[in-house]
């Protein structure tokens, strides 16, 4: 059977996109985005409708409302039944019943070298801080900020005359191309994910 995939996005869910199109094109890789969720109205819902991929929006109410948003978003990723749920582009913590009830089935992308550069605006750090080699992570999701156990990451050189945007279009090439690695990898038998830590 194929890995079932649910991945949540915030805005354009370009990595999403180009997820979908691996899948597409290679349909005896054992995997099946079953749906794609979004905290708002995004412009990525779009592109998996257009792939045939069932979609979803659990608005965010706000952070004083936080911890009942995860509850509904939790509900509805479950009622898909997945094997994994991808963090792709979510631009939002999830609260720590999100993380608990898909313990060892909640994965995040990050456009860093972690532990380098964790948080929201990782390439715009690593353009400002004015490091050689920048990178791009798969971690599980654990509680903290970008802090959970690292299942796979490369280096992606920065180039002198780089700006965030051309830095950032380099590193979610490398993103993409690791997530696919793993989510293969692991449809295949052949790599388990870390254990989470507390």
């Amino acid at each position: 059977m194929p890995l079932r995939l649910v991945v949540l996005i915030s805005g354009t869910g370009s990595n999403m996109a180009d997820l979908l199109g691996r899948v597409r094109e290679h349909p005896d890789a054992g995997l099946d985005v079953v749906a794609v969720g979004a905290d708002r109205e995004a412009p990525g819902l779009e592109s998996a409708k257009d792939h045939g991929v069932e979609t979803f929006v659990v608005e965010f109410p706000g952070s004083d409302r936080r911890a009942e948003w995860g509850e509904k978003l939790a509900d509805t990723v479950e009622t898909y039944s997945p094997d994994l749920v991808v963090l792709s582009g979510l631009m939002r913590l999830v609260p720590p019943d999100v993380v608990r009830r898909f313990e060892g089935r909640l994965i995040n992308t990050h456009p860093s070298y972690l532990p380098d550069f964790p948080g929201p605006h990782a390439v715009r750090d690593q353009v400002e801080a004015g490091v050689s080699e920048a990178g791009a992570s798969i971690i599980v999701v654990d509680n903290g900020v970008d802090t959970g156990p690292i299942i796979e990451q490369e280096r992606v050189a920065v180039m002198p005359d780089d700006t965030e945007e051309s830095l950032h279009n380099r590193i979610k090439q490398t993103e993409r191309d690791l997530l696919w690695r793993v989510l293969t990898e692991l449809a295949a038998g052949q790599r388990r994910l870390p254990v989470g830590q507390d």
